[in-house]
């Protein structure tokens, strides 16, 4: 099963998102479900659940809480997402293994996938959320997640939570 290492934005942020998305009916979207919503860290494909619970609890001990926010939207071929911004992100991402995929790290949040060869499919939502900025909150806990694929659908499953320290320097 593959496993990867997030965020999860609060409520109230997930709300501010639904509420700028509204009801999108676009059949060339494939949008991803709300409790899906999350800013991965590191990716780490199949893995054993608990040997990679235990590296990322060494690599995530003492790493400080990080305020972050969502912004305007963007793309990735074939991918529709919002950007996150937030000081010491990248840092803990790096913590959490972003960048051992042989590509820089883009700290985002996928809404929906559209067909690659349609990039223009995109560019209305891109508009439509060009002013979005959601509220600041603080992550205090990243997550180990599995994906399971059923009926072509992707379910995440938070394995394990790690504290992320409130104090500050």
């Amino acid at each position: 099963m593959p496993l990867f290492s997030a965020l999860i934005p609060p409520d109230g942020v997930l709300d501010e998102v639904a509420a700028a998305l509204g009801a999108p009916e676009d059949g060339d979207f494939r949008w991803s479900a709300r409790e899906n919503w999350h800013i991965t860290l590191g990716f780490y494909g199949a893995d054993d659940a608990a040997e990679r619970g235990e590296w990322l609890a060494g690599r995530l001990a003492g790493a400080e809480a990080i305020d972050l926010r969502l912004e305007k939207a963007a793309t990735f071929p074939g991918v529709l997402w919002l950007s996150v911004l937030g000081t010491g992100l990248h840092e803990l991402a790096e913590k959490a293994g972003a960048g051992s995929e042989g590509r820089p790290y883009v700290a985002h949040l996928t809404l929906a996938r559209f067909p690659r060869d349609r990039p223009e499919a995109a560019s209305a939502w891109e508009e439509r959320l060009a002013g979005f900025t959601s509220e600041t909150w603080t992550a205090t806990e990243a997550v180990l997640m599995s994906s399971d694929r059923e009926q072509g659908l992707s379910h995440y499953r938070v394995i394990r939570s790690y504290a992320l320290n409130h104090a500050r320097a």
